[in-house]
C-alpha cells in the first residue's frame, strides 16, 4: 500500500467506508448510510480512512490530487487503510476499472464543524396562510391525489404501515407523506400541490425512495408542464443496506431565478417495482417516492447529509420487451434486423432442445450439445446430454437431417470438432470421442485427456471452445469455478489451477497451459483478422483484449500469483448497462445502453464482404438486453480500445438467450438460443424450461448456399483457402492442413503468400498454418524478426517461443528489438514471450522494455513487463532492484520493492532495501515512483505488509 509517512502519530479524523460497485457507503457519525459522503476535515489534521469491502469483488480508495492509493480489498470483509495530513480539497475514487462512475466522493478543507443553518425557514402561504407542504395537518389538504398511490392514508406519522416498524425515516416533525412506501410500492399515482408564489431566493425539502425516473419530486412553475427541478429518490436500488438507507434526506433548491412567479410542487410514482419473474432480482420495494417539509429560506441553509440531483445516478424507467414465450416461427418473425438481412428458423424444439455448445466440421455441418443435465452434476454415468449432428441437405435454410452422435454425457458446456474426433468438455473431464469413418458415429468410447475441471457453479465451468491461429485449442473458464486440471492420476502439485480466465489444449502434442488468467465468466472468445484473443465476460466491464501471460481485472477472488499487485482493465470505453446499483440492477432498464451486463459469444464476422460490416467490429449476445451487441475496435499503443456500436439485431423477446454464433460456408450465421423465461443461472433445476430451444440462420441478401467437403480438397487447394474473403474456409483448412502434417510444395507455396502477398492479414495467414505445419525453421524464424510489419514481427515472437526453448541465436536480436523497435506490438510480444523463457537469457531483454518512456501510459506493457520482471527478483535481487530503479515505466520499482520485502530471507531483503533506500534520498531530485519506493520500503523496515 502507498502511504504517506506520518508526521504524527496522532489521528485527528477518522472515517469508515464500506465499498461495493454501488458506491462507498459512510459508516457511522453523520455519514452513516450515506453514499459516497462528502469526508470533511481541518486543514493540517491527519486523516485516516479505513475502507472494508462489502462484496466479493476488488475495490480501493484513491486520493486523486495526493496521489495516495490504498492497496486493493478483494474478499468480503478485507480492511485497508490510508492516512494522510488534510492540506486542500481533493476528490476520493475507486480505481479498479469500470467503478469511479459510482464510487467517487468529494473530500472537503472547512473552517469549522459546527452545524450552521442561517435560515431555519417557513411555510410558503397562499392567501396568507401557510400551505400543508410539511402535512402537519395529517391530512393531503392543497393537494390534488390521481391514481392509486396517494390518499389519506398515505399521511402518515409512525414507519407502519407503510415501512417495516423497525425504519427510523427521521422525518421533520410528525407527518409526511409516501405513495407506498416499502410495503405498497406497486401503487402508482400523481401528487400535485396548490399553486403558490416564490417568495424567497432558496428552499428546502426532504426525500427518500428509490433512484428511479418514475419515482421523483418535480418543482414545476404554472402553466407550464416541464419541471425546472427534478429529483429522484436517495435509496440504491438493488442493494439494500445500512440502517439509514430509508432516512429522509434535505434537498436545497436555488430559486433566485424564479423569484415572484407561481410554482406548484408535483410527486410522482409511475414506478410499479415489479419485476419479470426471475429468480435473483426480486420486486423493488423502493420504487416509491417519500416527501416532506417543503420550506423557503432567505439564505442558502446547510445539512450535514444534503441531497443533490447529483448524487444519484437514476435508473430508467423499465424496458419495453414487446414479447416472450413464442414458439420458433413466432419469434423469428418479432425479430428487428438491418436492411438486407433476414432471419430463418433453421431448427426448434422439439427437434433441439437447451442447445449449450456448438461446433461446425469442415462439411458445414453442425454439432450440437444438448443439455439435458444442467444446472445439476448428475451421478457418474446417469448424464442425459447428447450431441447431435443437424445439416442442411438442401440449401433451403432449414436443418432438416439430424443425427444423434452420442448420448449419455454428463453436464457438457463445450464442444469443438477436428482431428478426427469431437473434442468435449463435460466437468470434471477434457474428452476426446473419435468418430468413425462414417462420419456420424463414435469410433469408441470417449478418452479422458484431462480431469480436474470444477463444476462448483455449473455456468462458469469450461466453454466455448475454437481453434486458433496457432494451432491450439482455445476455451473460457469462470472465476467461481476452482479447477487443479492435469492428465487422469497427475498430483495436485502438479496441476494447473484455473478459476478464471483462457487457457488451451494442443491436439498432437497434448499439452494444457493458462494462456491468461482473470476476468470474471467469459463465454465467447473469437480471434481477428490480425490472430488476437478477444473474449467477452458478465458482471464486470464486457470485453477484454486477451495477451499471453496476462492478468486481467477480476470480478472477485485473487489472483493465484500473489505478486501480480494490478491487473489490465477491460479495452471497453464504456459498459451496456445503466444505473448505480451493480449491472443487477440495470437489467431490463439498459435497452438505451445495450442492454444488460450478462453477454455470450463472441464473432468478429470475418465473412463474406457483401455484409458490409466492419471486420473490426466484436459482436456479442447480450442476454438481459435479447439484442446482438456491436463493439467497434481500435488499435491503441499496444493493444486496442473499443467503442459502443449500433447494435446489430434485437429479437424483442424476453425469453431469447442467444449463446454464440457460428459463420458458415456460406458466410450466413447459425446462432443457438437457449430459450428461457429465467435468463441467468439458477442451480434448482426446477426453473428452468428444458422443452425449449432454436437454431437460427442469420443471411446477408447476397448469399449464397454452398454444399461443400473440404476433406476433400488437395493440400495445394487447401493453401489457396488461405486467401478466402469467408474466415470460414481459411480456418478450417488450416486445421486440415496441420492434421495432414503437410509439407514440401505446400511450405513453398505458403512462403510464397507470406512473402509476396501486400495484405498483412493473409501474410499473417500463411505464416500461421507454416507453423502448425512445422514449416519455419530456426533462421527463418530469426529473418521475420526483421520483417517491416509489425504483426508478423510479433508473431514470429510468440510462435518462436511457443515451447518455452527460445533459440539461443535469437536472444541477441530480441534484446535490440527490445530496445529499438518502434511498434508498442512487438514490445508487448517480446514482453509476453519472457515470460516463457530461460530467465538467464531475460535481463538485458527487461532492462531494454524498462526504458521506454513512451510506454509510460500504455494499456498493457507496464503490467506484461512487471509480470516478466517479477519472478526474476527471486533469482538476483539486487539486479531486479537496478533495472527498476532506472524504469521510465510506473510502479516498476514500487512493485519490486514490495516483492523483495515479501521474500522468505528477510535479512538479505533489507540489506538490499536499506540500500536502495540510501541510494535514492542522496538523489538531488526524485521522480514519484522512487519517492514511494522509499515510503514503502520504510513501511517494510517497520513490519508493515
Amino acid at each position: 500500500m502507498k502511504k504517506e509517512k506520518a508526521e504524527k502519530d496522532t489521528i485527528d479524523r477518522e472515517y469508515v467506508l464500506n465499498s461495493k460497485m454501488t458506491g462507498y457507503t459512510g459508516v457511522g457519525g453523520d455519514i452513516d448510510g450515506v453514499r459516497n459522503p462528502v469526508l470533511r476535515a481541518k486543514k493540517g489534521e491527519r486523516v485516516k480512512i479505513t475502507l472494508i469491502n462489502g462484496e466479493l469483488m476488488a475495490h480501493d480508495i484513491v486520493m486523486e490530487k495526493l496521489g495516495l492509493r490504498s492497496e486493493p480489498v478483494v474478499e468480503e470483509g478485507d480492511t485497508a487503510v490510508i492516512e494522510f495530513e488534510a492540506l486542500e480539497d481533493d476528490v476520493y475514487f475507486c480505481s479498479i476499472p469500470g467503478h469511479r462512475q459510482m464510487m467517487n466522493g468529494r473530500f472537503e478543507i472547512v473552517e469549522s464543524f459546527e452545524k450552521t443553518i442561517s435560515d431555519v425557514g417557513y411555510s410558503p402561504r397562499k392567501n396568507g396562510k401557510p400551505l400543508n407542504l410539511g402535512f402537519e395537518r395529517a391530512s393531503l389538504a392543497d393537494w390534488k391525489a390521481e391514481g392509486s398511490a396517494f390518499s389519506a392514508k398515505s399521511v402518515a406519522f409512525d414507519p407502519a404501515p407503510w415501512y417495516p416498524d423497525s425504519m427510523e425515516l427521521k422525518q421533520s416533525g410528525d407527518y409526511y407523506v409516501t405513495s407506498g412506501g416499502t410495503n405498497n410500492y406497486v401503487a402508482t399515482g400523481v401528487l400535485t400541490s396548490e399553486t403558490f408564489e416564490i417568495a424567497a431566493p432558496w428552499a428546502s425539502f426532504k426525500v427518500t425512495g428509490g433512484a428511479l425516473e418514475g419515482t421523483r419530486v418535480e418543482l414545476v412553475l404554472a402553466g407550464q408542464d416541464t419541471a425546472f427541478f427534478e429529483i429522484s429518490g436517495p435509496v440504491n436500488v438493488g442493494h439494500i443496506a445500512g440502517k439509514t438507507q430509508g432516512v429522509f434526506r434535505p434537498v436545497v433548491v436555488n430559486l433566485e431565478p424564479y423569484m415572484g412567479k407561481e410554482m406548484f410542487i408535483r410527486l410522482v410514482d409511475e414506478e410499479t417495482g415489479k419485476v419479470p419473474e426471475i429468480h435473483y432480482i426480486g420486486d423493488n420495494k423502493w420504487s416509491h417516492i417519500s416527501f416532506d417539509d417543503f420550506r423557503f429560506h432567505k439564505e442558502r441553509p446547510e445539512y450535514v447529509r444534503e441531497l443533490s440531483p447529483a448524487d444519484i445516478i437514476i435508473l430508467p424507467e423499465r424496458d419495453v420487451v414487446e414479447h416472450a414465450g413464442l414458439s420458433g416461427e413466432e419469434a423469428v418473425k418479432a425479430m428487428t434486423l438491418p436492411e438486407g438481412f433476414s432471419i430463418s428458423l433453421a431448427a426448434s424444439e422439439p427437434e433441439i432442445t437447451k442447445p449449450i455448445a456448438m461446433a461446425m466440421d469442415d462439411r458445414g455441418r453442425l454439432w450440437v450439445v444438448e443439455s439435458h443435465t444442467y444446472p445439476v452434476r448428475a451421478e457418474e454415468g446417469k448424464g442425459g446430454d447428447q450431441i447431435l449432428i443437424f445439416e442442411d441437405t438442401d440449401g433451403n435454410g432449414s436443418l432438416d437431417s439430424r443425427k444423434l452422435f452420442i448420448d449419455g454425457l454428463n453436464l457438457v458446456s463445450g464442444i469443438e470438432v477436428g482431428f478426427g474426433g469431437v473434442w468435449v468438455g463435460a466437468a470434471p473431464y477434457f474428452m476426446y470421442i473419435p468418430i468413425d469413418e462414417t462420419g456420424d458415429a463414435p469410433a469408441g468410447e470417449p478418452q479422458i485427456l484431462l480431469d480436474g475441471f470444477g463444476y462448483e457453479d455449473t455456468h462458469e465451468t469450461m466453454n466455448t471452445f475454437k481453434w486458433g491461429p496457432d494451432g491450439w485449442l482455445y476455451g473460457t473458464h469462470g472465476v467461481f469455478t476452482h479447477s487443479r486440471v492435469g492428465k487422469p492420476g497427475t498430483p495436485d502439485e502438479e496441476r494447473v489451477g484455473l478459476n478464471a480466465g483462457v487457457w488451451r489444449y494442443h491436439p498432437t502434442r497434448h499439452e494444457f497451459e493458462v494462456f491468461a488468467h482473470g476476468t470474471s465468466n467469459p463465454w465467447g472468445i473469437d480471434f481477428n483478422d490480425y490472430g488476437h484473443t478477444f473474449v467477452t465476460v458478465c458482471v464486470i466491464p464486457h470485453l477484454f483484449h486477451m495477451i499471453q501471460g496476462g492478468r486481467y481485472f477480476r470480478q472477485g477472488g485473487k489472483h493465484f500469483n500473489p505478486y501480480t499487485y494490478d491487473d489490465i482493465e477491460t479495452i471497453a470505453d464504456h459498459v451496456h448497462w445503466l444505473g448505480d446499483s451493480g449491472p443487477h440492477a440495470g437489467n431490463f432498464r439498459s435497452a438505451a445502453a445495450g442492454g444488460g451486463h450478462a453477454h455470450a459469444g463472441a464473432m468478429f464476422y470475418l465473412g463474406n464482404e457483401h455484409w458490409g460490416l466492419d471486420r473490426n467490429s466484436i459482436f456479442m449476445n447480450n442476454i438481459h438486453g435479447h439484442r446482438v451487441n456491436q463493439d467497434k475496435i481500435s488499435r491503441s499503443g499496444s493493444g486496442y480500445t473499443a467503442s459502443h456500436g449500433e447494435d446489430f439485431i434485437l429479437t424483442n423477446d424476453s425469453w431469447s438467450l442467444w449463446l454464440n454464433f457460428q459463420i458458415a460456408p456460406s458466410g450466413s450465421i447459425f446462432v443457438h438460443d437457449w430459450y428461457d423465461q429465467n435468463q441467468c443461472h439458477n442451480p434448482n433445476p426446477d426453473v428452468h424450461n428444458k422443452t425449449l430451444g432454436r437454431i437460427y440462420k442469420i443471411s446477408h441478401k447476397e448469399d449464397k448456399w454452398v454444399k461443400v467437403d473440404l476433406s476433400k480438397k488437395t493440400d495445394l487447394e487447401l493453401v489457396e483457402l488461405q486467401l478466402h474473403e469467408n474466415e470460414w474456409y481459411v480456418r478450417h483448412a488450416r486445421r486440415l492442413l496441420q492434421e495432414r502434417k503437410a509439407g514440401g510444395e505446400v511450405h513453398q507455396a505458403l512462403w510464397k503468400i507470406l512473402n509476396e502477398n501486400p495484405d498483412v492479414t493473409r501474410k499473417l495467414r500463411a505464416l500461421w498454418a507454416l507453423h502448425v505445419t512445422g514449416g519455419i525453421s530456426e533462421q527463418q524464424f530469426l529473418e521475420l524478426l526483421d520483417n517491416k510489419d509489425e504483426y508478423v514481427r510479433s508473431w514470429a515472437i510468440q510462435l518462436m517461443a511457443e515451447d518455452k526453448k527460445v533459440p539461443a541465436g535469437a536472444v541477441a536480436r530480441l534484446e535490440q528489438m527490445a530496445a529499438n523497435d518502434e511498434s508498442a506490438l512487438v514490445r508487448l510480444y517480446i514482453a509476453s514471450a519472457v515470460q516463457r523463457m530461460d530467465p538467464a537469457q531475460c535481463w538485458t531483454i527487461l532492462e531494454n522494455l524498462c526504458s521506454h518512456e513512451e510506454d509510460f501510459e500504455d494499456h498493457n506493457l507496464p503490467l506484461i513487463v512487471w509480470y516478466a520482471l517479477e519472478p526474476m527478483v527471486e533469482l538476483d535481487a539486487q539486479r531486479a532492484i537496478d533495472i527498476a530503479k532506472e524504469a521510465a515505466l510506473p510502479n516498476l520499482l514500487t512493485y519490486t520493492v514490495q516483492r523483495l520485502g515479501a521474500t522468505e530471507d528477510k535479512s538479505a531483503a533489507m540489506t538490499i532495501l536499506n540500500k536502495t533506500r540510501q541510494e535514492l534520498q542522496a538523489q538531488d531530485d526524485l521522480r514519484e515512483d522512487q519517492a514511494a519506493a522509499i515510503a514503502v520500503i520504510e513501511q517494510i523496515a517497520s513490519g508493515g505488509e
